[in-house]
């Protein structure tokens, strides 16, 4: 499948880029920055003689996503912000020019990556994480990630929104717990390769269409 990736330069990110091509998809990246982006690793199992495009350009910029869209079958969004205790529009801004690329160039499919607090996964964290952490830390983030959110529901778009839980840097273990129904959850952690295993998984999979699936070890 031809993929566009958003958030590429991220850990994340980075995680999607090499499963992707190790999978046999053919990846494009648009990033602000290609002497920023780090190329996988060629030893990495099957992505050295995969198609890798590499693309400057920006979310905020709708002729960049617009040249990015073109033959594209799939967008899997990573699309990230520094930490900030400012008010943001980044995520909210930069999905709303995506979907409308993704829209006018006929391409259906969206994995977007949020996180543990936005919508109704809010109180699903655990007391720290709950109480001090995204209060205290994350609330500009994740008020904009409620708008990006509210962006992709609306779309007419064939789109999943993926909620891992907070990250760490462990290997993919394929040992995770998938919430749509979040009665009596708390959340723990989830690695980036786990995290990145179940995103792309969704570009062939319909289980998880037009829901918001909280993922969590």
């Amino acid at each position: 499948m031809n993929v566009l990736i958003i958030g590429a330069t991220g850990p994340t990110g980075q995680k999607l880029v090499q499963q992707a091509l190790a999978q046999g998809h053919e990846v494009t990246v648009l990033v602000r920055n290609p002497d920023k982006f780090e190329q996988p690793d060629d030893s990495t199992e099957g992505t050295a003689s995969l198609p890798l495009h590499v693309l400057k350009g920006d979310v905020l910029d709708p002729d960049s996503l617009q040249t990015a869209m073109s033959g594209q079958q799939a967008v899997v969004s990573s699309l990230g912000s520094k930490l900030s205790r400012k008010p943001i529009t980044l995520l909210s801004e930069g999905t709303k020019n995506l979907i409308q690329a993704m829209q006018q160039q006929g391409v259906r499919r969206l994995v977007c990556i949020t996180g543990l607090g936005a919508g109704d996964s809010k109180g699903h964290g655990g007391f720290i994480y709950d109480r001090l952490i995204l209060p205290l830390l994350l609330k500009e983030i994740y008020k904009d990630k409620d708008r990006q959110e509210a962006v992709v529901r609306d779309s007419s778009l064939d789109w999943t929104i993926v909620r891992p839980a907070p990250f760490h840097n462990g290997a993919a273990t394929g040992n995770y717990r998938v919430f749509t129904d979040l009665i009596n959850v708390t959340a723990s952690k989830i690695s980036r390769a786990d995290t990145a295993a179940f995103v792309l998984k969704q570009l062939s999979d319909d289980l998880y269409l037009h829901q918001t699936p909280l993922i969590s070890e």
